[in-house]
């Protein structure tokens, strides 16, 4: 039986990134810089083996005990920072890529497909069911068989994302954000708003307020 071994995901720095030849990139780095790339990579093939375990094993988890939770989630994501909560299942494709910041909370079945930088603001809050795909195929189906490309997607702090909310690639989210349930967001989202639908779309503006404030 051949199984493949588990190995995190090294992310290359975008310093690293600028100092090189894209001719000369990897699969690996072609990913991160939102290049086509080729998923069946056996780097890549590896990486999404560690992530598959490691949500597996937080997924399976005893909701008594915190602390190996956290533990798990800190070995597997990007940055997992002070009092995030996630709640099981979880579902990632590599994890290196998802960066939290402190006091995000994300409830039951949250999907992050992270081929590329996912990154969530403080205290933002994600409801049931959220979906973040960076991850996009070719529209032309020759291209699809063997390739994909990845954008990144960041959400500011304090943000509500509704039930079941799917937020497409290279999408930004500004700060004090709601998003209403089941909502499709496709384009840029302004701070202090509130967006609802498939296409999502600005229903209310907010007052701004100084969230640096605590």
């Amino acid at each position: 039986m051949n199984l493949i071994e588990p190995k995190k995901l090294q992310v290359p720095s975008k310093d690293s990134l600028k100092a090189k030849d894209p001719l000369d990139y990897d699969e690996v780095e072609k990913m991160q810089a939102s290049m086509l790339y080729n998923a069946m990579d056996d780097t890549l093939v590896k990486a999404r083996a560690f992530a598959k375990v490691m949500c597996k094993a937080f997924n399976e988890s005893s909701p008594l005990d915190i602390e190996s939770r956290n533990e798990i989630l800190s070995k597997l994501l990007g940055k997992f920072s002070p009092g995030c909560y996630i709640e099981p299942p979880f579902y990632c494709d590599y994890g290196s890529n998802i960066h939290l910041d402190d006091f995000v909370y994300m409830n039951h079945g949250c999907v992050l497909l992270d081929i590329n930088e996912i990154i969530i603001g403080k205290g933002s809050f994600l409801a049931p069911g959220v979906h973040l795909y960076t991850a996009g195929h070719p529209v032309d189906p020759i291209k699809r068989r063997s390739q994909e490309f990845g954008k990144p997607i960041k959400i500011g702090r304090d943000c509500w994302i509704g039930g079941n909310v799917v937020i497409l690639p290279g999408i930004t989210i500004g700060d004090g954000v709601t998003i209403g349930a089941a909502s499709v967001v496709t384009k840029d989202i302004e701070s202090f708003c509130v967006a609802v639908g498939n296409p999502a779309r600005v229903i209310k503006k907010l007052e701004k307020v100084d969230l640096h404030d605590e």
